[in-house]
């Protein structure tokens, strides 16, 4: 398509919105409610004893604050934007899968080698909001931080859409500073240390990767 009769960037993220969007939507509920019910059984079912993840210097310069909740809740809506705005069914069928494949990824660790977060020094029943995930999440499934590699990869795969659709290079820079920003609350609501995150990045990075390979080989005209 010519450059100059493709359609403005915001027409062309509504018509990408619009398209299949039941789909989307259910299959993106469906997606959170069976990953949950996997995490949380594998949380509760480790093989083997949980083992304390160790903190390094990284830790230390990154306070607790509570004002990073929204921040680490906010991964559940970057992780829907980018099948939200793909084109068609064979694309949404790779995110999928790769998606999946590195979820089970990561469960396989968390089932194999559980980990888990040292106690912080913060009285939680201050912090309700953050009790309730403390309690929920029973401070394991720590190493890698699924939470970090899903926003990684989120990210990777948003920035490819973006680029595609020649969105302003200032959004593609918030996309990527609010990928960073979800990294930083996974350390600041005492959700992960250092090292989770860096495995967390790691893991993201390498399936981020990958995943656009093998869609940019199968996409048609090399959209996404």
């Amino acid at each position: 398509m010519h450059l100059f009769s493709r359609p403005h960037w915001i027409r062309q993220i509504i018509s990408r919105i619009a398209i299949l969007w039941p789909i989307k939507a259910a299959g993106t509920m469906a997606f959170m409610a069976i990953f949950f019910w996997a995490y949380f059984w594998v949380l509760r079912n480790p093989l083997f004893p949980t083992t304390v993840m160790p903190l390094i210097e990284l830790d230390a310069w990154i306070p607790f604050t509570p004002l990073a909740f929204p921040i680490y809740a906010s991964l559940w809506f970057f992780v829907s934007l980018p099948p939200a705005l793909l084109v068609n069914t064979r694309m949404l069928s790779c995110y999928t899968q790769w998606m999946t494949a590195m979820c089970l990824f990561c469960l396989g660790i968390f089932w194999l080698l559980p980990t888990g977060v040292p106690p912080a020094i913060v009285d939680w029943s201050l912090y309700p909001s953050i009790a309730f995930i403390k309690d929920a999440d029973a401070a394991g499934n720590a190493c890698p931080s699924l939470h970090v590699a899903s926003s990684v990869f989120s990210a990777f795969w948003l920035d490819r859409v973006f680029r595609v659709v020649r969105v302003p290079l200032v959004l593609r820079w918030l996309s990527g500073g609010f990928c960073l920003a979800i990294l930083w609350s996974t350390m600041a609501t005492r959700q992960h240390v250092a090292i989770d995150v860096l495995a967390g990045t790691t893991v993201g990075l390498v399936f981020a990767v990958l995943s656009l390979r093998h869609a940019m080989a199968s996409a048609r005209n090399g959209e996404i």
